[in-house]
């Protein structure tokens, strides 16, 4: 146990080492202010408390603040992973910067919509618990959108062999296995919210409102909503998904998807969508390859085709038009025919 613990810390500290200035900054803030909580509560004036984000209290500070307030130690580990996972694979496609705001925005969402839930829910219980009790912090929500982050860039890789679980499967399953401890009262409410509305507001973000090369978001299939869910329910949620989106396309909160037709080349036609990556679709791209390469090479296996070597085309060449006996025959009923024009020619 030792020995697994001293390997985990220095693989720790060798990401931390390797990433930049905003992945240590975190983690930093995290290691402190957890250390902090042993001295006073940290989490009256950082963590997101309903009754004191909304009128008349407004501490709206909460909103940046909460996602380093951790209570336990593997509330701090969880929350070390996921900013490492994330320096380590999403950093180095967006940048520090981008990273940084996509941070902020989902911490800021899942604050704000988490409150909001809260002051609903006593609205209907009229149970302060729900206003001034319950505190909404930790790197639930960001852990659920790096999941997200995952699910867009790297889908299609395999996470468990036995079951097979791909990375495009993961923040559902997640999701599912908190909704499962709640039921338990193993897990809190506020981190199942948390994860929830990390989820939902990363996938929002990364869909309609995320800049890059090529315009903002990603309107790719491979990332649709429905995809979130399993196979037999997406037809019914992309029917759902879509009514929603053309009432936000109205409302001008979303932009209707825009599609530009290459038709530079006479024999194909290329749709693009804004959004789409270059470098997912060259993935795909070479996984497709791969796929038909492995099927004609099973079909090769199977079939045997005829050698066509020039030896073969050779002996056809000096192959004679017709059979011998075929041959002789013909030469002989000429020789009777001209012997008895002979013949007939001296009679006359």
């Amino acid at each position: 146990m030792s020995r697994f613990v001293a390997a985990a810390r220095q693989q720790l500290v060798a990401a931390a080492g390797s990433s930049s200035v905003v992945v240590k900054a975190l983690c930093g803030s995290v290691l402190a202010l957890y250390g902090l909580s042993f001295l006073t509560d940290t989490g009256h004036g950082l963590a997101v408390t309903p009754g004191y984000l909304f009128p008349p209290n407004c501490w709206l500070w909460t909103l940046l603040t909460h996602a380093v307030v951790e209570k336990h130690i593997w509330d701090v580990a969880l929350a070390l992973g996921a900013v490492l996972l994330a320096g380590a694979l999403l950093e180095p496609l967006w940048g520090a910067l981008e990273l940084l705001i996509f941070f902020t925005v989902l911490n800021v969402a899942v604050g704000v919509l988490g409150a909001f839930s809260y002051l609903l829910t006593y609205m209907a219980t009229f149970n302060l618990d729900y206003l001034f009790t319950v505190r909404i912090h930790g790197m639930g929500g960001f852990a659920g959108g790096v999941l997200v982050a995952l699910k867009q860039t790297m889908g299609d890789t395999v996470v468990l062999k036995v079951p097979q679980l791909r990375m495009k499967d993961v923040p559902m399953a997640v999701l599912v296995a908190l909704g499962v401890l709640r039921l338990t009262t193993v897990l809190s409410s506020p981190l199942l919210a948390s994860y929830g509305y990390g989820v939902l507001s990363s996938w929002v973000y990364l869909r309609f409102y995320q800049k890059h090369s090529r315009g903002r978001g990603d309107m790719s299939d491979h990332f649709a909503f429905a995809t979130f869910f399993p196979e037999i329910l997406q037809p019914l949620v992309s029917v759902v998904a879509n009514v929603i989106y053309s009432v936000l396309v109205k409302i001008r909160i979303c932009k209707k998807t825009v599609k530009r037709y290459d038709v530079g080349a006479p024999s194909s036609i290329t749709i693009s969508l804004p959004g789409t990556d270059p470098q997912d679709a060259e993935r795909r791209r070479q996984l497709a390859l791969k796929a038909l390469n492995e099927r004609l090479k099973r079909v090769e296996d199977q079939v045997a085709w005829p050698s066509m070597d020039e030896d073969d085309k050779e002996d056809l060449s000096d192959m004679p038009l017709l059979p011998e006996s075929s041959k002789s025959d013909g030469d002989d009923s000429g020789a009777a025919e001209h012997i008895a024009f002979q013949g007939l020619s001296s009679g006359s």
